[in-house]
């Protein structure tokens, strides 16, 4: 039962490497989309409820929320049309996140992602962008989004730095 929520996130990295293969905006698309979605909220419960949480499990989840966003962002950047300040804005707060982590590697010698609030906002946000995108201007949706990326990649650096 303890490795259940560990085999739950390989699962979504398999599936989202899946999804590169698979013409965007079908229905197995959002199909697999969605359960990578699902699992990503089932592993966390589950290794709760059974405690069995662990720094690898904690691990395997930011490395499979990483694959998962990393094939959307090549899946989707040529079919949907982002805003160059969103683009420039994604790009400043990835830096800041960089910096996040190489604080923390060099501090405790292993990289260290924080499941704040903040950050668990963003990650919802962004799974929601290929769902609202035909919905919601892209603008106002990437500003939106990179408010609270924002919010959460200070917020991290401040906890990086002040631990």
């Amino acid at each position: 039962m303890k490795s259940i929520p560990n085999i739950i996130s390989v699962t979504r990295i398999l599936l989202s490497l899946i999804l590169l293969l698979i013409e965007p905006f079908t229905t197995i698309f959002w199909l697999i989309y969605m359960v990578c979605g699902l699992s990503d909220i089932v592993d966390g419960y589950i290794a709760r409820k059974t405690d069995s949480i662990s720094k690898i499990g904690t691990a395997l989840d930011s490395f499979a929320d990483f694959v998962l966003l990393s094939v959307m962002f090549v899946v989707l950047l040529p079919k949907i049309w982002i805003p160059v300040e969103v683009l420039v804005w994604a790009a400043v707060i990835a830096v800041i996140r960089m910096v996040s982590l190489g604080i923390v590697k060099y501090k405790y010698h292993r990289l260290i992602v924080l499941h704040t609030f903040f950050n668990k906002i963003t990650g919802f946000l962004l799974f929601c962008v290929p769902l609202l995108y035909l919905f919601i201007n892209m603008r106002i949706l990437g500003y939106c989004i990179c408010i609270v990326a924002s919010i959460a990649s200070i917020e991290e650096l401040i906890i990086h730095l002040k631990s």
